[in-house]
């Protein structure tokens, strides 16, 4: 990307909320087909569905996780919140594999000394490490980077 192409956003793939949603729709079903007069089951649906439903919002409402301009890189924060990190500000900009939660997978990382950003593929829309490629060609020569 040259650096003449920024301003350039990343956000959530459009299919992943609605699988979220879709999802959320069979906890609930599942929690009261399965309840057999027991309260328990529906209830426990119901939280997971809403759980699931609060993830799909997320996702509806800020889709873009990640922007770069001229002046620097915006990332997401919280359900509607954004920073803007000068390039002065950014550190490192590296792709890595991370291990979390069970799952091992690619990720951005985007190191502001005070703050750290990961992103995965599906925070993304697209593969970390072109992501990586992509900030790394937009940031201004004059700014350092260690990689």
């Amino acid at each position: 990307m040259p650096f003449e192409t920024v301003p350039r956003q990343w956000r959530v793939p459009p299919a992943l909320p609605a699988v979220k949603l879709v999802g959320a729709a069979g906890v609930l079903a599942l929690g009261f087909l399965l309840a057999e007069g027991d309260l328990l089951r529906p209830v426990l649906g119901v939280l997971a569905a809403a759980l699931l439903a609060g993830w799909a919002a997320r996702d509806l409402i800020a889709p873009v996780r990640l922007a770069v301009d001229v002046d620097g890189i915006t990332v997401s924060t919280g359900w509607r919140g954004r920073r803007h990190l000068p390039w002065s500000a950014v550190k490192t900009i590296r792709a890595d594999r991370r291990t979390g939660r069970g799952l091992t997978g690619p990720a951005l990382e985007i190191d502001a000394g005070e703050s750290l950003h990961l992103f995965s593929r599906l925070d993304l829309g697209a593969d970390p490490a072109e992501v990586a490629d992509a900030l790394l060609t937009a940031r201004p020569p004059h700014a350092s980077q260690d990689r």
